[in-house]
C-alpha cells in the first residue's frame, strides 16, 4: 500500500504552522516533501504479509537442531508518538521439514518493523510470520531496542533499552529457550 504523499506533505506543513514556524522559509520549504518520502520508507510494511516472504522455503531431509540469526538490525516507528525506535532482533527456529534462505529472516523483520508499531507487537508478529511461513517445530524471537519516546522525551533515559521475547512450539519450553538465550548472549 503506497502512502498518500500529498496528504502527508499538507499535514507536515500544517504541523509546522501549528508550532509557529513558517513552512515557506528556506530551511523548511522542502521539509514536507522530505517527510513524505521518509514516511513512504518507514511505513512500507503496512498491508504487507511477512509470511509470504518465506513462501520459497525448500524441503530438507537433513535438518539441524536450530537455526539462529543474531543481531538483525531494524528501525521502526512507535505508534504512540510516531518517534523512531531502533535495535536488533535475534530470530531462532527449529526446522520442521522446510528451511529458508537466511536472507529471508531479516526481510521478515524489516517488513514487520516498517509500520506503526509497538515493540511487543513487533516481536509477536515476527514469531507469527515465521511460524506461519515455515511451520517449524519451534520459534524464538528476542528484540532489544532503544525508543525515541524514552530517550528524547518523557523519562529521557539515554542508556536504557527494552527487551521483548516471543516463543512458539518447542522453544516455549523453558530449558530449550534458555539454551537459545545463552547462544544469543554468548557472542561479542
Amino acid at each position: 500500500m503506497a502512502v498518500d504523499s500529498g496528504r502527508i506533505e499538507a499535514a507536515v506543513a500544517e504541523i509546522l504552522a501549528a508550532i509557529g514556524e513558517d513552512a515557506t522559509r528556506p530551511g523548511l520549504v522542502a521539509t514536507p516533501k522530505r517527510v513524505a518520502e521518509a514516511y513512504a520508507e518507514f511505513f512500507a510494511g503496512v498491508g504487507a504479509d511477512p509470511a509470504r516472504l518465506l513462501a520459497d522455503s525448500v524441503p530438507s531431509d537433513r535438518l539441524g537442531e536450530l537455526v539462529l540469526l543474531r543481531d538483525i538490525e531494524f528501525r521502526s516507528i512507535c505508534e504512540h508518538h510516531l518517534l523512531p525506535f531502533v535495535g536488533v532482533a535475534h530470530v531462532a527456529y527449529v526446522p520442521g521439514d522446510r528451511i529458508v534462505g537466511l536472507g529471508r529472516l531479516p526481510k521478515v523483520v524489516e517488513t514487520v518493523a516498517a509500520r506503526p508499531q509497538l515493540q511487543e507487537q513487533l516481536t509477536e508478529q515476527i514469531a507469527d510470520a515465521i511460524d506461519t511461513g515455515l511451520s517449524p517445530l519451534g520459534v524464538l524471537v528476542v528484540v532489544d531496542a532503544v525508543h525515541g519516546c524514552v530517550t528524547a522525551r518523557g523519562p529521557r533515559q539515554i542508556g536504557s533499552s527494552t527487551v521483548t521475547m516471543a516463543s512458539r512450539g518447542t522453544l516455549s519450553d523453558p530449558v530449550q529457550r534458555a539454551g537459545v538465550l545463552s547462544l544469543i548472549g554468548g557472542h561479542s
